[in-house]
């Protein structure tokens, strides 16, 4: 899916432009902000220096996962001080509709596409893209989600030349200015569970190409020749390699999670080190994992890295895990954890639980509409189709409806509140959005604890027999991942010094040493100052965590 979205900005800065901004056009931008910091726990955005500034034409290309909600987070993730405004294009069926995401694509500005899956030969397009090849030699920016449609899949599909023949188009419109060029900047989403409530993203830039008329003769059209077939498949498959080489890009989901375990295995820091060291890290070794060794021979040592693979493919530590209802980082740290440091750890977590409940409690009764419309919503899309076709879109109809239950909660607060107070009306505007964000921040942190006590609870009742035989397990599946870490992918032998990240390193934007990445940022100077009372969560103790009352390994089946 496709949607256009005005990205105005705050500075009063603009170009010329083909779409006047509008009022609503403005708030929805700003409201689509809004919402996705409130269902996505941690967006973590790299490598924003990539961005080319206003008035260099630019076409942003990303991975197409998760529907709707790649649109919102590339328009809110490109900053304002970058570009005034971003454009893309929404299939022609998501307008007209009587419902809320209609109105809100509509409203914020949008262009229609046709595709050749509803329409055939009929698909006309021309006028669409006219107005994209004139946006973008007036120096605009443009988005394309070149994979041509959003499906729930481990794996990216194989990229459309549509990208590609913008790009021939426009060098071809001016292909009487050799200055003339243009910027494709490619963008890697991955979001760690794409659906879940305060889950993580990671928006990651790739090095932009920027392609000039006078250097991509084989792009550009005359008379006389037709464009370079060859050069268009040439540029595809640029960006699929850039596309996939930054986000978890797995032939099964399978993979995917024996690939978590592993990375988890390899380096148990959780959030101690940056999203995007731990997203390349699990993509690493999805890619190990995935590529059949070459070289098995007698000698090659090949062999012995196919049997360490295959011997990581097989484990069932995970499966184990899931049963008792506990994490890698319990076994590896339960060696030195005696019966009586469990009880008091368990008791803690028990008072915590207590605690957090007590002050949680009351904010809820405001969020019990939200949660309850976004849960029958998403389960009533589920239902509605295979997993392929529907999954998809979970995160957007939670986006939506959380909003509009959201807005009902609020404006129910304020018509039942403003005959109470003298200052209602004031009062309540401010007070109720503050009250549910404090009540989510005790949830988040009542949902931990409880977690916690748990895990500790049923570690008291493993035996020793089967925690030593965990441990046993843990100990060989170890060497089997630093094996194939280190022997086939080439990371790091000392991942714990490679990618810890000390305290007040959060902001730094220096590239680490292995990844040659911007790390993104998981707090700043304000949350530093004020941690717990910061508009960001607080510091999650694995990137895997979202708000459930159990830990996310599971994926839908194939």
């Amino acid at each position: 899916m496709y949607i256009l979205i005005r990205y105005a900005a705050l500075s009063g800065k603009r170009t010329a432009t083909l779409f006047p901004d509008t009022p609503v056009a403005v708030a929805c931008s700003l409201l689509f902000k809004f919402v996705l910091n409130v269902f996505y726990g941690t967006i973590v955005v790299e490598n924003e220096h990539y961005i080319p500034k206003n008035g260099e034409p630019v076409i942003v290309c990303s991975n197409h996962v998760n529907s709707l909600t790649d649109a919102l987070l590339l328009v809110t993730s490109v900053s304002s001080k970058k570009r005034n405004f971003l454009r893309l294009t929404a299939k022609d069926s998501q307008f007209g509709r009587k419902t809320f995401s209609s109105w809100l694509i509509e409203n914020a500005g949008t262009l229609p596409i046709q595709r050749r899956k509803e329409h055939g030969d009929q698909a006309d397009n021309s006028t669409t893209m006219d107005k994209l090849l004139t946006a973008l030699s007036e120096g605009d920016a443009i988005c394309l989600f070149p994979e041509g449609m959003s499906r729930f899949h481990p794996t990216m599909a194989p990229l459309k030349t549509g990208v590609a023949r913008i790009v021939s188009d426009v060098l071809t419109r001016n292909r009487d200015n050799p200055e003339f060029a243009v910027t494709l900047l490619t963008c890697s989403l991955t979001y760690v569970h794409r659906w879940s409530f305060r889950s993580d993203v990671l928006v990651s830039f790739n090095p932009p190409l920027k392609l000039t008329v006078k250097d991509t003769p084989s792009l550009i059209s005359t008379p006389d020749k037709p464009v370079d077939f060859e050069a268009i498949k040439s540029l595809t498959t640029f960006m699929h390699a850039q596309l996939s080489s930054n986000t978890i890009d797995s032939p099964s989901w399978d993979l995917v999670r024996v690939a978590k375990t592993a990375a988890r295995i390899y380096v148990p820091l959780g959030t101690r080190m940056r999203l995007g060291d731990w997203v390349r890290v699990v993509a690493r070794f999805v890619e190990g994992l995935a590529k059949p060794v070459e070289g098995t021979g007698a000698g090659t040592g090949g062999e012995g890295v196919a049997i360490e693979r295959q011997g990581m493919k097989r484990t069932a530590y995970q499966d184990q895990l899931n049963a008792l209802g506990l994490k890698d980082d319990r076994i590896r740290q339960s060696i030195t954890l005696s019966r009586i440091k469990i009880l008091w750890r368990l008791f803690l977590r028990i008072c915590q639980t207590c605690l957090f409940l007590a002050i949680a409690a009351p904010g809820l009764f405001l969020w019990v509409p939200v949660f309850a419309t976004t849960t029958y919503k998403s389960e009533q899309l589920k239902r509605s189709g295979p997993v392929w076709d529907t999954h998809d879109e979970v995160a957007q109809t939670k986006l939506v409806y959380g909003l509009a239950s959201g807005i009902f909660v609020w404006l129910t607060a304020i018509i039942l509140t403003t005959p109470i107070f003298g200052l209602g009306l004031f009062f309540t505007i401010w007070f109720v959005p503050a009250w549910m964000w404090l009540t989510l921040r005790w949830t988040e942190d009542l949902i931990a604890a409880f977690r916690a006590a748990v895990a500790l609870y049923r570690l008291l009742w493993v035996s020793k027999a089967d925690l030593k035989r965990l441990r046993e397990t843990r100990e060989d599946l170890h060497g089997r991942v630093m094996n194939v870490a280190t022997e086939v992918l080439g990371l790091p032998k000392d991942p714990e010094a490679e990618f810890l990240v000390v305290e007040g390193e959060e902001g730094d934007d220096q590239p680490s040493r292995w990844a040659k990445h911007q790390r993104g940022r998981t707090r700043g100077g304000w949350d530093s100052a004020l941690r717990y009372f910061s508009i960001r969560r607080r510091r999650k103790r694995d990137w895997n965590e979202t708000l459930r009352w159990f830990d996310a390994t599971e994926f839908p089946k194939e």
